[in-house]
């Protein structure tokens, strides 16, 4: 089956870029054992903690406690950049619960017709450090070098990155960062918004 990005029915359509308003971007780094996002506020992480020997209850508690806090943390927004799925060669015992997770995030501002950006983890790093490959490590000191900020984890860094990402592709970017860095963009499967480029 093939699906068709198109606006959702009533979906606001944004000013132009360089227009007096300033986008409302979000960044998610969805995790089971910690959530990062990055917003206007700043960033701020969602830690959790489960076992295998979890009953079905107590993981689907646990996914929507997860759920519901970065839903209330991000509220209202211009645009969602979430971190894409990462490809499951060798599924361990959390694969179903990081993908419900992730669908359960995504469809919650999907239906509240809130645009959503999908960045491959590839174009993160890349945006963040000029290389794809680079390691969570490398993309947390480019993050604290480049914005000036005090980031206390990886998962937080990586909520910066992808609303970093989502404000350039708005036209409205945080700082400059090199061309090659911004070839990232050229990744992502951005959503249709209207948006005069």
């Amino acid at each position: 089956m093939t699906v068709i990005e198109t606006p959702a029915a009533g979906m606001t359509r944004l000013p132009a870029a360089g227009t007096n308003r300033l986008y409302r971007v979000a960044g998610l780094d969805i995790s089971l054992t910690g959530t990062g996002i990055a917003t206007i506020g700043g960033t701020t992480r969602v830690p959790t903690a489960g076992r295998r020997a979890d009953s079905l209850v107590e993981r689907d508690t646990r996914l929507k406690f997860i759920t519901g806090r970065v839903v209330e943390e991000v509220g209202t927004v211009d645009l969602v950049c979430v971190e894409g799925p990462v490809s499951y060669q060798q599924p361990g015992g959390s694969t179903w619960d990081r993908a419900g997770l992730w669908w359960r995030i995504v469809s919650s501002f999907v239906g509240r017709e809130i645009p959503v950006a999908v960045v491959p983890p590839t174009s993160r790093a890349k945006y963040a450090t000029g290389r794809g490959g680079a390691r969570k490590t490398a993309v947390l000191e480019a993050a604290q070098q480049r914005y000036g900020a005090i980031l206390p984890t990886d998962d937080e860094a990586d909520a910066l990155i992808l609303r970093a990402m989502g404000l350039d592709y708005l036209g409205q970017a945080l700082v400059s960062v090199p061309d090659g860095h911004r070839a990232a963009l050229a990744g992502v499967r951005w959503p249709e918004m209207g948006v005069a480029r």
